[in-house]
Order: C-alpha cells, then sequence, then structure tokens
C-alpha cells in the first residue's frame, strides 16, 4: 500500500496524467481521436511519453516521501 494512496491529493495529481497518457497512448486501438486530441489540448500539447512519465515520476516520490 506503499504506492496507493487514494486518499491523496498528490496521489490523483500523479494517476490522472498516467491514465490520460495511456489513453492517448491507445487511440489506435479504442479509436477515440476527437478525446485524444482535447487532452492533448489539456494538458499543453503535451505527447503521450511525457505524461505517463510524468505520472509514474510522481507516484514514485509520493511513495518515497
Amino acid at each position: 500500500m506503499r504506492y496507493f494512496k487514494p486518499k491523496s491529493v498528490t496521489w490523483w495529481g500523479s494517476v490522472v496524467p498516467l491514465a490520460c497518457g495511456l489513453f492517448m497512448a491507445l487511440t489506435p486501438v479504442h479509436g477515440l481521436a476527437d478525446w485524444t486530441q482535447a487532452m492533448a489540448a489539456a494538458f499543453g500539447g503535451a505527447t503521450p511519453a511525457v505524461l505517463i512519465n510524468a505520472g509514474l515520476v510522481g507516484i514514485g516520490l509520493r511513495g518515497a516521501l
């Protein structure tokens, strides 16, 4: 339970970019390109790789503290 803290705002702040990055990376599978473009615009044009890495770093830092 070290990395799973659903009551923490910082945990949610890391999980949301991670989930959005995964959703954007899987666009060829689900075909929701309009949603993917909207998410990219919401995150300032960040690529899925950047969002996934930012989410993993945030969760890792949260677990380390």
